[in-house]
Formats: C-alpha cells, sequence, structure tokens
C-alpha cells in the first residue's frame, strides 16, 4: 500500500496526459465545491434567522384572553373576561413540566410617561416576575435583574432598557437613583439590552421599564387582574399537553365552555421553531442531494476515463499478467489512480470553498450590526466536512471498480497480441 515505486508510477500514469486528467478532475472539484457553498449558505441562512431569536426560550406559550363564543353557565356568548392571580397560582401548582412562568401586566404609555429630573419620555413600562428574564433573556449592563424579594415584598424598584439610561442619563450609571413612572417614584436597580433582535413582548427591552408585578398591580389598582402569560416549558415536554392542560384550568376557573375555541388565545413559539427546525432540515437534505448528484456527475467522469485508461494499458496488463502478477495488484493499481484522482480534485474543492465561504464571512463582518441581515456566518461546521470526505473517498473507490474489473478480464495472451 506505501510502496513509493507504485506511487511515483500511479503520478507518470496520472500526469502523463494532463490536460485529460485536468479536466476530469475538474467535475469532482466543482462538485465537492458546490456542495461545501451550498452548505455554508445555508448554515448562514439558518445563523441569521435564529440570531433574531436568540436568547428567547424556544419552547415558550403565551397566553391572552378573548371574548367567549360560547355561552355558558348563565353567561353570554362574547362576554369579556380576565385572567387573575389564582389562576397562576393553579397552573404553577397543578401543570406539570413548567420551566418559568411570569404574568404580565401593561402600563400606560403616555406622552411623557418616565421622568428624571428635566427629562421626560415615552417608554413601555411592564409588571413582571423575575421568572420572565428566563423567558426573554437580557443583557445586563448595570445593578442586577428583579428577584423574588421584590416582587413579595411589593418594592418600588424597576429595571430600565439602554435606550431609556442612554436618553435620560445620558449613558450614566443610573443604579440607585429614582425616576417617576406614571407619576409614581420607582429606584434604579439595573439596565438591560434584549438579546433576540427579532421577537419580543410587548416592545423592545431597551425601550422599555420593568417593574415588580406585585407593586405594579399595586398602583395601578386594578386589583388580581393581569393581562398576559408567559409560559416555558422544560425541555422534552410536550408542548401540546401542556396547552390543553393550561387552556382546562383557566376555562375551568373562569367560567368558560370547555368546548369555547376563542376565549383563550395561545401564542406558540415552539411549534414555530419546531417549523423552522423542521424547514432548514428539508434544506439540508435538498442541498446534500443536490450537491451529492453533482458530485456524482463528476465521479462518473472520472470513471470512464479509467475505462480509457485500461483499454490504452490493455497490452501493459496483459504483460503484467503474464509474468505473474496477481489479481490483486491489478485491481489495486487501477482503483488506486482513481482514487488518487478523486482525492486530489475533491480536497482542491473543499479547500476552495471553505476559502470562499471565510471570505466571505469576513466581508460581512466588516458591515455594521444589523437586525434584518439576510445571511451570518456561512461555514461548514467540521461534522459536515468530515461526512463530505469519507463520501468523497468512498466515491473514488467505487470509480475505479467497474475499470478494475474490466482489466481483470483481459487475458494475457489477448493482451500481449493487442496492437
Amino acid at each position: 500500500m506505501f510502496d513509493a515505486d507504485r506511487w511515483i508510477e500511479i503520478w507518470v500514469t496520472i500526469t502523463r496526459n494532463k490536460t485529460r486528467s485536468i479536466l476530469t478532475c475538474f467535475g469532482v472539484f466543482w462538485g465537492i465545491f458546490m456542495l461545501v457553498l451550498l452548505l455554508g449558505s445555508g448554515n448562514g441562512f439558518k445563523n441569521a434567522l435564529f440570531k433574531n431569536v436568540d436568547g428567547f426560550a424556544t419552547n415558550s406559550l403565551f397566553f391572552h384572553t378573548d371574548r367567549t363564543s360560547e355561552p355558558y353557565r348563565g353567561f353570554n356568548k362574547g362576554r369579556y373576561w380576565n385572567m387573575r392571580n389564582r389562576d397562576v397560582e393553579t397552573i404553577q401548582r397543578e401543570v406539570k413540566g413548567i420551566e418559568a412562568i411570569s404574568p404580565v401586566i401593561w402600563g400606560n404609555r403616555s406622552d411623557k410617561n418616565i421622568v428624571y429630573g428635566q427629562i421626560a419620555g415615552a417608554y413601555n413600562v411592564k409588571g413582571v416576575y423575575p421568572a420572565y428574564f428566563n423567558i426573554e433573556k437580557q443583557n445586563l449592563y448595570f445593578g442586577r435583574l428583579l428577584n423574588e424579594i421584590d416582587l413579595h415584598e411589593r418594592r418600588k424598584v424597576c429595571l430600565i432598557g439602554t435606550r431609556v439610561q442612554e436618553e435620560l442619563f445620558k449613558n450614566e450609571d443610573p443604579c440607585g437613583k429614582y425616576i417617576r413612572v406614571n407619576g409614581l417614584y420607582y429606584q434604579v436597580v439595573g439596565v438591560v439590552e434584549q438579546i433576540a433582535s427579532g421577537v419580543n413582548i410587548g416592545g423592545r427591552a431597551e425601550s422599555s421599564v420593568f417593574l415588580p408585578f406585585s407593586a405594579m398591580q399595586q398602583t395601578l389598582n386594578q386589583g388580581d387582574i393581569l393581562h398576559f402569560l408567559c409560559v416555558s416549558a422544560v425541555p422534552g415536554y410536550p408542548i401540546q399537553q401542556m396547552i390543553d392542560n393550561i387552556c382546562d384550568l383557566l376555562k375551568n376557573q373562569n367560567e368558560i365552555s370547555p368546548t369555547d375555541p376563542q376565549a383563550v388565545g395561545v401564542i406558540n413559539l415552539a411549534a414555530q421553531f419546531s417549523a423552522f427546525e423542521n424547514l432548514f432540515a428539508g434544506i439540508d437534505l435538498l442541498i446534500w442531494l443536490v450537491g451529492l448528484g453533482t458530485l456524482l456527475a463528476g465521479i462518473i467522469g472520472i470513471s470512464n476515463i479509467m475505462m480509457v485508461t485500461v483499454k490504452e494499458r490493455t497490452r501493459e496488463i496483459g504483460v503484467r499478467r503474464a509474468i505473474g502478477a496477481k489479481p490483486w495488484n491489478i485491481i489495486s493499481q487501477v482503483m488506486s489512480e482513481s482514487l488518487v484522482l478523486t482525492a486530489m480534485a475533491g480536497l482542491l474543492g473543499l479547500s476552495a470553498g471553505v476559502f470562499l465561504l471565510d471570505a466571505v464571512d469576513r466581508v460581512l463582518s466588516m458591515q455594521p450590526p444589523s437586525s434584518d441581515v439576510m445571511i451570518l456566518h456561512p461555514g461548514v461546521n467540521i461534522g459536515a466536512a468530515i461526512a463530505a470526505t469519507i463520501v468523497l473517498l468512498i466515491c473514488g473507490m467505487f470509480a475505479g471498480l467497474i475499470p478494475a474489473w474490466r482489466a481483470m478480464q483481459i487475458k494475457a495472451i489477448d493482451a500481449i497480441r493487442e496492437e
């Protein structure tokens, strides 16, 4: 296998007709080159899409109220209803598989509803549980997040977004200072920025003020009403089962018909993420089919050229057989030549594809950050590169199999007589 004379002979045979060898190798080069480019582009599109939701819980559900569509227990059709604190407590106690849960209550976003000193602005105001930040994750720049003590003691503290900090505090550390939120003063304990760029709950975190849910509910004088419910499931828990359990519980506690399809609105973000994953799995499969089809065309070209080579070397093969060459020597010689041709062309194509993707990535990285970017960090992971290399080598072996079999059919005496 590692006989130097054998490999020198293979190299001499390949370089004997340089033009034919180069043109033959180009088919394999182009096939693996296009496969790498397609895989890298697919990864780039996937990275760009999922960057928009990076940091957002992919197994999350959101519940809101709507008018009833069926009469029930004396209540007319079309009744408005509200979720209440008791619903959250019951869901936490009775529904299995919950990883994080947070009710949300919205504040009034009026003109200049947030004031610091002589500076005022209009921003979103949300009352949330500390668990909210496990569903919509944030980058923390100053201070801390809201915690359970803030919630239970109804502390008048708040988190502000980076835009609020920039406009009210001119990018200075605001922790410990007080701002007026809808007429009441709250102490700033932290500054946050939302990680996900393409999805949010009721407005971007950068332009929001977060208050402890209990304190905000009390200051708004809305009793125990909540406006929105966020839930994330533990990994692997059946999402549809959780939706059914929560909807049944909400309907039962609020005198709503069990068959009412409209009263409880559900936003199933987990299903949307699953659909995206399935979409890109299908795209990856299509890319492999197209890329392997192009590669197969190149492999067939190599096989045809090896057939021509065997025909040209009929006399040589006959002499080898006559002086005692074993069948395996002839077969391995032909298959080794095929493998060398395929490996050289394929590895050049693989290297060229990776180099081009890296160059594109460097160019894109120099562009200013944007949330609507279409492709991000195009590239091929090591697993795909190894898989492509293995496929390439296997194809190279099979490309020489038929020519090698054809060479073995040549009878020594007939080959020696060949003109």
